[in-house]
C-alpha cells in the first residue's frame, strides 16, 4: 500500500484532491465551509515566500551583470509591448463573445440602489497607477505582499548594488543568490501541503456558490470559459508558436500551478512555484524574475477579458444597447483601468463597478455577478497564470536567450 501511495506523483494527489473536494462541496455543503480554514492556511504559506523568493531572484539577475540597468530596461520595454498587444487582443475577444452570446438579454438585474451599500466604485487614473508603482516602504510593501512595489524597490536596489564593486558587492549577491536557492527548497516544502489545501479550497467553493446559481448565470459562464479558451487558442497558441515554444513539454511544466491557479482562484498562491518550474524549462532566472511579477501586474489576460464580458453582460441586463463608438470608448477604459488592478482590493469587482458607473450603466449588476464571481475567477485566474508563464518564454526568445530543457518538470 505505501509503494502505491509513493508511486502517486504530487500532480496526481492535487488531482484527486480536486475531484474529493468537490464531491464533499456538492455532498455536504455546510460542512464544506469549515474547510475554508485549511486552504487559508496553505495561502499564508505560500505568500509568506512570495517577498524574499521574488525580491532575491530579482537582484541576483540584475546585479550579477554589470550592464544591470542596460538589461532592465531593455527587458522591461520588451514585456510591456508584449502585455499591452496581448491584453488588448484579450479585450477585443471578450467584446465579440459576449455581442455573440448576449449572455445577459433576459436576465433581472436586483432592485436599484440595493448595489450602492455593498459596492464601491472606484475610478482608477493613470497618475494613481503610476504613483502606485512606487513604494512608500519597502516593508509596507512586503506586508501587503505588493509585488509591483517589491520589484520596484528590488530593481532600484540591484542597480545601486550593481554600481558597487569588490567583496561588499560580491557578499551581498551571492547572499541573495543563497537566499533563492533556499526559497526554491521552500516552495517545494509547501508544495508538499497542496493537496490538501486545494481539496479545501475546492470544497469550500462548490458548497459555497451551489448548482443553482449555475442555472441562473451559466450562460454568462459559458461564455467567458468560451472566450478564454478562444484566446488561448488565437492569441497565447500563435505567440508560442512564433517564439517556437515546445506547447506539449510548456503544458506538462505548468500544470501543477495552473490547477493551483484554478482550485484557489489565487494568482499568488502559484506564481512561486511557477516561477521555479520555467526557470528549469528553460526561461533564464534573471527573465522570470522580473517579466513574471511585472506581468501579474499589467499581463492580467483572463481578468481584462473578464471585465469585457462582464461589463457589457451588465448593459445587456440593463436594456442598454452601447453602440460600436461606446464599446470601443468602453474598450479603451478597461486598457487603462486593468492596469491598476494590482494595487486594489476585490480587483476585479471594484474595476468592473468603476466602469459601470463611468459608462451609465447601473451598478446593482455587480451584486448579480458577485454570486458566480468564485466559478469565473477559477477560470480568469488559471488564463492570467498561463499568459505570464508564456510571457516570460516569449521575452527570452525575444532576448535570444530561451533553451528549452528535456527534463523540465511534468509532475
Amino acid at each position: 500500500m505505501w509503494r502505491l501511495f509513493t508511486r502517486i506523483s504530487l500532480t496526481q494527489w492535487i488531482l484527486i484532491s480536486m475531484v474529493l473536494g468537490i464531491a464533499v462541496g456538492v455532498l455536504f455543503p455546510e460542512a464544506s465551509q469549515h474547510g475554508r480554514v485549511v486552504s487559508n492556511i496553505f495561502l499564508r504559506m505560500i505568500k509568506c515566500l512570495l517577498v524574499p523568493l521574488v525580491f532575491a531572484t530579482l537582484v541576483v539577475g540584475i546585479a550579477g551583470h554589470s550592464d544591470g540597468l542596460k538589461v532592465v530596461g531593455r527587458l522591461a520595454f520588451k514585456s510591456i509591448v508584449y502585455f499591452e498587444i496581448v491584453t488588448t487582443l484579450a479585450l477585443v475577444v471578450g467584446l465579440v463573445a459576449v455581442n455573440y452570446t448576449k449572455p445577459g438579454v433576459g436576465v433581472v438585474l436586483p432592485p436599484a440602489g440595493s448595489g450602492k451599500t455593498e459596492i464601491t466604485a472606484k475610478s482608477v487614473t493613470f497618475s494613481e497607477i503610476i504613483e502606485h508603482i512606487v513604494p512608500r516602504s519597502f516593508f509596507e510593501a512586503a506586508a501587503t505582499n505588493d509585488v509591483l512595489q517589491v520589484v520596484t524597490f528590488a530593481v532600484f536596489f540591484a542597480v545601486a548594488l550593481a554600481q558597487v564593486k569588490g567583496p561588499p558587492r560580491d557578499l551581498m549577491v551571492n547572499f541573495f543568490d543563497a537566499l533563492s536557492l533556499v526559497m526554491f527548497k521552500f516552495v517545494g516544502v509547501v508544495m508538499l501541503f497542496a493537496p490538501f489545501g486545494i481539496g479545501a479550497a475546492m470544497a469550500y467553493t462548490v458548497g459555497h456558490s451551489g448548482v443553482g446559481v449555475l442555472l441562473n448565470l451559466g450562460k454568462l459562464i459559458l461564455t467567458l470559459y468560451a472566450a478564454l479558451v478562444v484566446f488561448c487558442l488565437l492569441v497565447l497558441l500563435p505567440a508560442a508558436l512564433w517564439a517556437r515554444v515546445p506547447v506539449r513539454q510548456f503544458l506538462r511544466t505548468i500544470r501543477k500551478p495552473a490547477m493551483i491557479a484554478f482550485s484557489t482562484t489565487s494568482s499568488d498562491a502559484a506564481l512561486p512555484d511557477a516561477m521555479e518550474r520555467m526557470i528549469r524549462f528553460g526561461v533564464p532566472k534573471r527573465i522570470v524574475s522580473l517579466v513574471m511579477p511585472l506581468g501579474y501586474s499589467f499581463n492580467l489576460d483572463g481578468s481584462t477579458l473578464y471585465l469585457a464580458v462582464a461589463a457589457i453582460f451588465v448593459a445587456q441586463a440593463a436594456g442598454k444597447d452601447l453602440s460600436t463608438g461606446e464599446q470601443i470608448a468602453l474598450l479603451l477604459t478597461l486598457m487603462l483601468t486593468s492596469k491598476g488592478m494590482a494595487g486594489v482590493p476585490r480587483a476585479s469587482q471594484v474595476i468592473l463597478a468603476g466602469t459601470l458607473v463611468t459608462f451609465g450603466l447601473p451598478l446593482e449588476g455587480v451584486l448579480l455577478i458577485i454570486g458566480v464571481d468564485e466559478l469565473m475567477d477559477m477560470a480568469r485566474t488559471t488564463v492570467n497564470l498561463v499568459g505570464n508563464c508564456l510571457a516570460t518564454a516569449v521575452v527570452a526568445r525575444w532576448e535570444g536567450e530561451f533553451t528549452p530543457q528535456p527534463d523540465a518538470p511534468d509532475n
